[in-house]
């Protein structure tokens, strides 16, 4: 077991430290707060072996006793996963995080934004680090995407990457494994990149790298931008279901027939819910 790091903030997940807010947001969407008999319980996070770096900081930041270990095991996607796991089984430590909202057992719908205050664009790097991607497309065009299962935390993303970039983003789940995926693409994705891995900001190495690479990219002179969605609202939808026809729509609602014609197509399949009459 490590020894207590004497450097260590004195008041253990502080959330308007930042690398506590990031800690946290990486700890609700990566790691796993077990509870045994009595008192007893452990808090763990298990990555890449390759991300061990994070887990040493985690050690650092803890004023507890904890551990790193190593293993190499056959998962569903390689023969052979080196893996890192850090572990703190303190009850002290695990109180705190458990009312700060990490739940004992599974989490991963529950999980939600604190309540307290805390440091918004190092929670959010945490969830990014840990549960998110960011890099280049197949394309070659800059990305970042968040995968989760909680709407509290896909929706939260959709509300801080508006402030940040302008562009607004909205959720549904995905139909074949019910998770959310919130992506972001191009300019936008150099923005949010850009505001959330700044200098000297603790994240993942290769998370960080690719961050930074990303802000390279340049829109070709040809391509051209396209304006921001309308969001459909109840009264559109209405008039939509009301005239009953693409073409007609659309000139009443100043948008697109093929828009109308997928609009109406998903209203009437039930992948969108019909408006209140």
């Amino acid at each position: 077991m490590a020894d207590q790091d004497p450097s260590a903030p004195t008041r253990f997940m502080d959330l308007q430290d930042p690398r506590y807010a990031y800690m946290f947001g990486f700890l609700q969407a990566d790691g796993h707060l077990a509870q045994g008999r009595g008192q007893k319980g452990k808090l763990t996070a298990e990555i890449n072996a390759r991300d061990i770096h994070i887990l040493r900081e985690f050690q650092q930041l803890t004023p507890h006793y904890s551990s790193i270990t190593e293993r190499v095991r056959s998962t569903n996607f390689a023969e052979s996963h080196h893996s890192a796991t850090w572990s703190v089984c303190s009850l002290e430590a695990r109180t705190i995080v458990n009312e700060l909202g990490i739940p004992y057992g599974k989490k991963s719908f529950s999980v939600k934004p604190p309540r307290t205050d805390f440091s918004r664009r190092d929670y959010l790097r945490g969830i990014i680090d840990a549960d998110g991607s960011l890099g280049w497309t197949a394309q070659g065009f800059p990305f970042l995407s968040l995968t989760s299962a909680s709407t509290a935390i896909a929706a939260y993303l959709c509300h801080y990457g508006k402030k940040i970039t302008g562009t607004e983003r909205t959720i549904s789940r995905n139909t074949r494994d019910g998770v959310y995926n919130v992506c972001y693409y191009k300019e936008t994705a150099q923005q949010l990149a850009r505001h959330l891995y700044y200098d000297g900001c603790l994240a993942l190495a290769h998370k960080k790298a690719n961050a930074d690479s990303i802000q390279a990219w340049v829109r070709p002179a040809d391509m051209r931008v396209a304006p921001p969605r309308r969001r459909w609202t109840d009264k559109d939808d209405r008039e939509l279901l009301r005239l009953n026809d693409a073409a007609a729509a659309a000139l009443a609602l100043d948008r697109t027939e093929q828009s109308c014609a997928m609009r109406l197509w998903r209203i009437r399949s039930g992948r969108v819910v019909a408006p209140p009459q």
